[in-house]
Parts: structure tokens; C-alpha cells; sequence
């Protein structure tokens, strides 16, 4: 019986060790170069992670992304969120339920998802990140779906990193590795945290990326 178990416990870590290390990946390769999924500028990734929540127990956080500059290795990130209603404030860190993340993955390509730039959710009257007058009047779309993400100006895009120091680490917010996505399936930053030498490096945390649906 023991040695049953044991030959049971030994094919299942052999089966998880190829699925992990050789199924998965050939899959998102064989994805990642279809015109559907392939990465791009416009492109939805989808990212699930654990993490440790308030009481100190593990929970699932999921995210949804826009593409909204590609230069070189350094691919912009932008969270696709709700706008809260005057009534009804939202609070946290901007993740998904379980169940809307799902309902996304099914429907992002035929919802109204606005570009809103960034210094405009801090206009008009209330608290920011709320469906406002102003917002309305200058995003109109914004009444079929308060669905957004931040959108940076276009002559700002594609310009190279800003040769003030100061402005390096504002640059290098949501910047990710365009190797790593496509090579790893992993959004891995780049960041100024801890440079000596006044360059970028890869950052050693990462998430695991779900799907990328254009």
C-alpha cells in the first residue's frame, strides 16, 4: 500500500513538473504569436496573484491592464477601473472580484472602456476617481460605462526615458519588461528602486500573467 501511495506521489509531481515547466509554457508561446493574443499597444493582460490581505490570511487579488506604450523593452501598464458614483465611493487598491474578472474575460472587447488622461480624474466638483460633471462633459462616453483606465498625453509617449533624474521614478510607474511577457508570460517591472548607477534594473517581484485578449 505504501508503495502504491508513493508511485501515486511521484506521478503527480512528475505530471505538475511538466505541466508547469513544459506544457504551460509552450501554450503561452504558441499564443503569445497569434494575432489574438500577441502583445501590441491597445492589448487587455489579464493577471491573478495571492497575496496577503488585512487579517493576515491569503487571498486572490486579480487585475485587469491596458497597453498604452510599447518603447523598446519598456511596456506602460494602465489598471482598467470603475469611476465611483457620488453616492457611492469605492475604496481599495483597484483589484477585481472574482466573478467581474470573469465576466471580463468574456466580454472586455465588446465594453465601453474610456481613456481618460490622468490629470483630468482629479478635476471637477467631489472627491477624485468620481463620475463628475466634468468628467461627463469632456467624456461623454462615460454614461454607457464608468469603466476607465488613466491614458497619458500621446506627444508624451515614445519619447524615450527623461534625461531630469527627477522624473525617472514618475516615468517608471507600471513600466514592465516586454522580454519577460512575451518570453515568460510574467509582468516583472523595471524600476529605480535601490540604483547605484542611476539606471533602471528589473525588479525582483513579479506577477504571473493569466491571458492577453486584443
Amino acid at each position: 500500500m505504501k508503495k502504491i501511495i508513493l508511485v501515486a506521489v511521484i506521478v503527480f509531481a512528475v505530471f505538475y513538473f511538466l505541466k508547469q515547466k513544459v506544457y504551460k509554457p509552450y501554450m503561452w508561446k504558441k499564443a503569445i504569436n497569434s494575432e489574438e493574443h500577441q502583445l501590441q499597444v491597445g492589448s487587455f493582460i489579464f493577471s491573478k496573484e495571492t497575496g496577503i490581505n488585512g487579517s493576515q490570511s491569503y487571498q486572490k487579488y486579480y487585475f485587469i491592464f491596458k497597453v498604452i506604450e510599447i518603447d523598446g523593452d519598456y511596456v506602460r501598464l494602465s489598471v482598467i477601473r470603475q469611476l465611483s458614483q457620488k453616492d457611492n465611493l469605492k475604496e481599495g487598491d483597484f483589484s477585481m472580484k472574482s466573478d467581474q474578472y470573469q465576466n471580463l474575460k468574456q466580454n472586455i472587447k465588446s465594453l465601453t472602456i474610456t481613456p481618460i488622461l490622468s490629470s483630468d480624474l482629479y478635476k471637477g466638483d467631489g472627491p477624485s476617481l468620481t463620475l463628475n460633471d466634468y468628467l461627463l462633459n469632456k467624456y461623454p462616453v462615460l454614461k454607457q460605462s464608468r469603466y476607465y483606465y488613466e491614458d497619458i498625453p500621446e506627444e508624451s509617449k515614445n519619447k524615450g526615458i527623461p534625461k531630469n533624474p527627477d522624473d525617472l521614478e514618475m516615468y517608471f510607474s507600471l513600466v514592465y519588461s516586454k522580454k519577460e511577457i512575451i518570453e515568460n508570460g510574467k509582468l516583472i517591472p523595471w524600476t529605480m528602486t535601490n540604483s547605484f548607477n542611476g539606471k533602471p534594473s528589473l525588479s525582483n517581484y513579479s506577477k504571473n500573467i493569466d491571458l492577453i485578449i486584443n
